[in-house]
């Protein structure tokens, strides 16, 4: 039997982007296994709890696992990044990168991440011309002040971004 390689696709992914779902599909073609692990970021105040993004994540990359045949699953990070990467089984920690601005921070980190764990492999792969310039703050930005949002997202989502977008509106308008 073959080795079975996992990757872990950490972020917050508040909301899930079409940009993430670019990576996500790309990373599919790299490993058999592909954890996409969604932080509890404590020093933001997300637009979807953590439940709700795993149900979104699930609901995004369900198709894309049956189309590559790989396993992916969206699952919580806990504690350190590399700590749970071990404990997942994964051997490559992959990013994405959108700009340059971007590999300055990623590349502090995989400096970091490669002292404390030299046997995990972190990979970046770029985004796709039409997906560069999307980042989910900006997305929550311009549904926040009302503007389309729907260009950015996964149509399986669009609806509870807006209606959540419309809900927080409401509340501090």
């Amino acid at each position: 039997m073959g080795r079975n390689l996992v990757g872990l696709y950490p972020g917050t992914f508040d909301p899930l982007t079409l940009g993430h779902v670019d990576i996500v599909k790309r990373a599919a073609r790299i490993v058999d296994t592909l954890i996409v692990g969604v932080a509890v970021n404590t020093g933001k105040t997300p637009m979807f709890d953590l439940r709700e993004r795993l149900e979104m994540l699930n609901e995004v990359v369900a198709p894309i696992a049956e189309d590559t045949g790989t396993v992916i699953e969206a699952r919580e990070i806990e504690g350190l990044l590399v700590h749970y990467a071990r404990q997942c089984g994964a051997s490559i920690v992959i990013r994405g990168l959108r700009a340059v601005t971007d590999f300055d921070y990623e590349f502090q980190m995989v400096g970091m991440n490669a002292r404390l764990a030299p046997d995990i492999e972190s990979v970046f792969l770029t985004a796709s011309e039409t997906h560069q310039f999307i980042a989910s703050r900006l997305v929550k930005e311009v549904g926040l002040m009302g503007g389309e949002v729907h260009h950015f997202l996964p149509k399986a989502i669009t609806a509870r971004v807006e209606a959540r977008c419309a809900e927080m509106r409401a509340k501090t308008g």
